[in-house]
């Protein structure tokens, strides 16, 4: 009896799925990606044909396709499972012309899910090809191509080879660079904090904090002003105001790809790369022993917020078993950030556990570590996006001493609502105010008070740089991982902790695309291109847009080749080179700077490039502190006498000794200070850094 033949784009995704169908009437094979696509070695646009694409079979896929189209000849029918976005429908779509099956045939199956119930359901309805969606991914294809294949050639001409240049990469390098171009010029702002320690006639403790002078100032911007305040403040302070209230602090909506790779950044340190790999996994199916392979999550590439009502009934009821009926939120309205997104991936639900009752702890075991803990994070966020609100029991006092008011609050959990699951929310501690009066009077203890500066924006991390390319609309779901990717492979922008920093390349390639290609690397150009891409799944006209988008951009080709000067990136060093004692160059690799002997070709001599933060070793005498990187990028200080001296440490060494233990000190910065701190775990010195 002949089978029918599935494709997906996964081994694993395949393996699952075919224990759902079952080997005896179904066959699943994985083409493992895109099998047809544009040719690497060419820019693969016919320009002057209307932009047509000229496919090819990606080298190395000839036998997946061969063993694909062997499959589909002795099948009954063929499904084409691939994942649900555009992506997915344009893999569909370039199997569906490999094998010749006719446009109207309704071969084309999705989920959102990879479990049983949505396996056999997807298999009962399959539907056309959705040409829309195919156009919408050809669309972007070609813009992009046609950006890379054009600009990256004229960057190795006059730069070096290796680099490039793309619609979403290259902005977000900028958005980088503009930020570190706003540090540089910001100017820090004194100003001053004043509190008063102070107790009632019980002894009863408690802290205020300025909020007005008598005339009306309520900010304190000098010492002298500080000063003033003092000296006209009496003993005791008087109780004005009591003002009790309650407010509720509302759960997060369930997840969407932005905002689990923003999550997951600032809750569990994860890259964007680590963060879509692990939740790939977790959507394409873990065995969990007894009850085979299973699919844990919905579809993570997605704009949406949207749950279904079959997943809220069933949530429903695991509140109803496990939580209390008390914490479901009664009513599940669309939001209106939901209904007025147009984008493909709306289609799908949010991130979301396939099946609720599978509580992450339940099936840890079948986990490995991150993989548990993304799940945790998605699972959790998901449940308690259905609850109700966290309540605090607040209360507001104000005090006054010769018209200088001042202020205390506090604020105790009264209902613990979604907080009650959600275990990666921030929790503040309660605040408790003693009972306090009107016409009360409090005496003052002590009077603290503190110079501070305002501080520069704050460099891009991962997370915050996903959250600023969605709200502004910069490339979309499925594209901000690899953007990322890239930047960092390219050289462009490298890692600082958890800071993307602008490399002195990414400053070079960045400078020549603002002044040769300013619409490419302009934001609301940008933005408003993505819109148009957006708009070719509704039916407009995808070469239309490639058309009116190459005229200007053809413009700005032919005045770059004509103007680009070559850019030089070498440099000399002060090192002489070990083997001929010609002067060594500092040149830019793919990996970043290197030295390479000026006598090249006759002598080859090339050494890596140590960056020396001007602190020597402190467990040799001739060793220099160098920054290095591990494999996962992170920056860490070692000896450059490695491996001779094997002195290392993650904070960066600073020239000075503790005075209590004379072993080196070591800078730590936080949000809320900056301190040298003793290397000597077992010495426990610290010192506040000044500004």
């Amino acid at each position: 009896m002949a089978k029918s033949l599935v494709i997906v784009e996964s081994p694993a995704k395949a393996k699952t799925i075919e224990k759902f169908l079952g080997k005896s009437h179904y066959t699943v094979k994985a083409s493992v990606g895109h099998v047809i696509d544009l040719p690497k070695s060419k820019l693969g646009v016919d320009i002057d044909n209307d932009f047509e694409p000229q496919y090819i079979t990606i080298r190395g896929k000839g036998p997946v396709l061969k063993e694909i189209k062997k499959l589909a000849k002795k099948s009954k029918k063929i499904y084409l499972a691939t994942d649900p976005d555009r992506e997915g429908e344009a893999i569909s779509w370039h199997l569906a012309k490999a094998l010749g099956i006719e446009e109207d045939t309704p071969c084309r199956i999705e989920f959102n899910e990879i479990t049983k119930n949505t396996i056999k359901s997807a298999i009962k309805n399959p539907r056309k090809i959705n040409y829309e969606l195919v156009n919408a991914q050809q669309a972007r294809r070609v813009l992009d191509r046609l950006v890379g294949y054009k600009i990256s050639p004229l960057l190795w001409k006059n730069v070096r080879k290796g680099l490039s240049a793309g619609r979403v990469q290259s902005v977000a390098t900028k958005l980088i660079i503009d930020k570190e171009e706003e540090i540089k010029k910001f100017k820090p702002e004194e100003y001053w904090s004043l509190n008063l320690d102070a107790e009632n006639s019980k002894k009863e403790k408690l802290e205020v904090k300025f909020k007005a002078d008598s005339l009306g100032n309520k900010e304190i911007k000098t010492e002298e002003e500080v000063n003033r305040i003092l000296n006209s403040l009496g003993k005791t302070l008087t109780v004005t105001k009591i003002k009790k209230g309650e407010k509720k602090r509302n759960p997060s909506k369930p997840f969407t790809t932005s905002t689990l790779q923003q999550e997951a950044a600032n809750k569990l340190g994860f890259s964007t790369k680590k963060t879509m790999s692990l939740a790939q996994q977790l959507y394409e199916g873990i065995d969990l022993g007894k009850e085979g392979t299973v699919g844990l999550i919905t579809y993570m590439r997605t704009d949406s917020t949207r749950i279904s009502n079959e997943a809220i009934k069933s949530l429903k009821g695991y509140m109803d078993e496990f939580i209390g009926n008390e914490y479901l939120k009664k009513t599940h309205k669309k939001s209106k950030e939901d209904k007025n997104k147009k984008s493909v991936q709306d289609a799908h639900e949010a991130v979301r556990p396939t099946d609720v009752y599978k509580h992450p702890d339940n099936i840890k075991n079948s986990l490995k570590k991150d993989q548990y803990l993304i799940y945790k994070l998605i699972w959790e966020r998901y449940v308690a996006s259905q609850m109700v609100p966290a309540v605090y029991n607040t209360l507001a006092i104000e005090l006054e001493s010769n018209e200088i008011v001042f202020k205390a609050t506090g604020s105790q959990l009264k209902f613990d609502g979604f907080l009650k699951i959600y275990s990666f929310a921030n929790i503040s501690e309660d605040t408790e105010l003693p009972n306090l009066t009107e016409g009360e009077k409090i005496n003052i203890v002590k009077e603290i008070h503190k110079q501070h500066f305002t501080q520069p924006p704050a460099r891009y991390t991962e997370a915050s740089l996903v959250k600023t390319m969605e709200e502004l609309g910069i490339g979309r779901p499925s594209t901000y991982s690899p953007t990322i990717s890239t930047i960092l492979s390219r050289g462009y922008v490298e890692k600082d902790g958890k800071n993307l920093v602008a490399t002195e390349l990414g400053y070079i390639i960045n400078e020549i695309l603002v002044e040769y290609f300013s619409k490419i690397v302009d934001i609301n150009f940008t933005a408003e291109l993505e819109k148009e891409l957006d708009y070719i799944e509704e039916g407009h006209d995808w070469k239309k847009l490639i058309s009116e988008f190459y005229k200007e951009f053809r413009e700005m080709l032919t005045y770059a080749e004509e103007h680009i000067e070559q850019v030089d990136l070498v440099e000399e060093s002060d090192e002489e080179c070990e083997k001929c004692g010609s002067i060594m160059l500092i040149k830019h690799g793919r990996y970043g700077k290197f030295l390479a002997c000026s006598n090249y070709p006759d002598c080859e001599q090339t050494k890596p490039f140590l960056y020396k933060i001007g602190v020597n070793c402190p467990n040799c005498e001739d060793g220099d502190i160098i920054q290095r990187r591990s494999k996962k990028g992170r920056l860490f200080y070692g000896c450059s006498n490695f491996p001779k001296c094997r002195f290392v440490s993650w904070g960066k060494p600073v020239d000075k000794k503790c005075p209590e233990c004379n072993s080196i000190l070591i800078y730590k910065k936080t949000k809320k200070s900056e301190k040298n701190k003793c290397s000597n775990k077992d010495c426990g010195y610290e010192e506040e850094v000044e500004n």
